[in-house]
């Protein structure tokens, strides 16, 4: 969802400028998850939606385990006009940064543009002392050297990704990818998002709370999957749907609904249903519906006023101020 920033999409401007740094034993993955998300032109979007750079301190990067060397990059320079600036992140987490690399991640702070670690970039963020006093997340498997390297850092280490705003950080490797497409929500809209997600055959909205982690204990049933039900649901989110009635559709008791959702979303059915019915209002909103009683009514949130309740929560701005950023003819 979007939410109120400085980096939000702006009438008229010159692409959002997005300058991934590559250091020495950086992952080949997340470059990937980045090239792909913000890399890309995307045609049947008919704009361009980023201007999308890679740089590095050295003419010639060996990349992890010495997979390949990256040549024919900017320098370090580049990341002096990034608007975002994703960090290096590299599996040798105790070897310190560059100070040239943590010298460039601060001045970008210092300047505000923002900033975004994916997986161990956290260690680059925190060693560049921008996440002191922030939250931020790291892969499970490095929480317990962040928390004794970085105390002063608020890490949370179970959830996917976290946005403090102007400094983001994901977990793991694929949760790049959910980081990713919460950036082109946040930037240019639900529906673009979407667009994105389909191009990269991925799941639309991942929540940035959901557990890295979640437990899959052996099925009862052959079948435990809630694929079937969530389609269900999603062709009827104007219907009055109850957790109860989920249940009944998928033929279980509402507590053992409740399980599985922990277990394979990570959150609870009512939560899903009112994220999924606010990111519909989101596209209605897009897509030219102005009435936000209608809007309301057809996403299944029922009044204006709830609609802006949520909007706030879920997004930090009103349904007018998103439809002013992401309505039909805002480029």
């Amino acid at each position: 969802m979007a939410k109120e920033s400085s980096q939000g999409r702006r009438q008229g401007a010159e692409p959002h400028r997005v300058v991934v740094v590559v250091d020495e034993h950086s992952n080949p993955f997340e470059l990937g998850c980045a090239t792909e998300v913000f890399g890309l032109r995307r045609p049947e979007l008919g704009r361009q939606l980023y201007d999308f750079r890679l740089c590095s301190p050295e003419p010639r990067t060996l990349m992890r385990d010495g997979f390949f060397t990256l040549t024919g990059v900017a320098g370090l320079e580049a990341a002096d006009a990034a608007d975002t600036l994703i960090v290096p992140n590299r599996p040798d987490t105790e070897v310190p940064r560059r100070p040239a690399v943590l010298d460039a991640v601060r001045r970008a702070h210092a300047r505000g543009a923002r900033l975004v670690g994916f997986c161990s970039g956290a260690f680059t963020l925190a060693e560049a002392g921008v996440l002191d006093g922030r939250r931020a997340t790291a892969h499970w498997q490095w929480a317990d050297d962040f928390r004794a390297r970085f105390p002063s850092v608020r890490l949370e280490p179970e959830v996917l990704f976290v946005d403090d705003g102007d400094i983001l950080t994901a977990a793991g490797s694929a949760a790049a990818l959910d980081l990713g497409l919460h950036l082109v929500r946040r930037d240019h809209g639900a529906e673009v998002a979407n667009a994105v997600s389909r191009r990269l055959v991925f799941a639309a909205h991942r929540e940035g709370g959901q557990r890295q982690f979640v437990e899959r204990p052996m099925p009862d049933l052959p079948d435990e999957s809630l694929a079937p039900v969530l389609a269900w649901a999603q062709e009827r989110l104007d219907a009055p749907l109850t957790v109860a009635g989920l249940a009944a559709r998928a033929a279980v008791s509402p507590a053992t609904l409740h399980r599985r959702f922990q277990a394979q979303l990570g959150t609870t059915p009512l939560t899903w249903l009112t994220r999924e019915r606010l990111a519909l209002a989101c596209r209605l909103i897009e897509r030219g519906e102005s009435r936000f009683e209608v809007v309301a009514r057809r996403s299944g949130i029922g009044t204006a006023a709830h609609l802006r309740t949520l909007m706030r929560r879920e997004t930090g701005i009103t349904p007018s101020a998103y439809r002013s950023r992401f309505g039909p003819g805002v480029v």
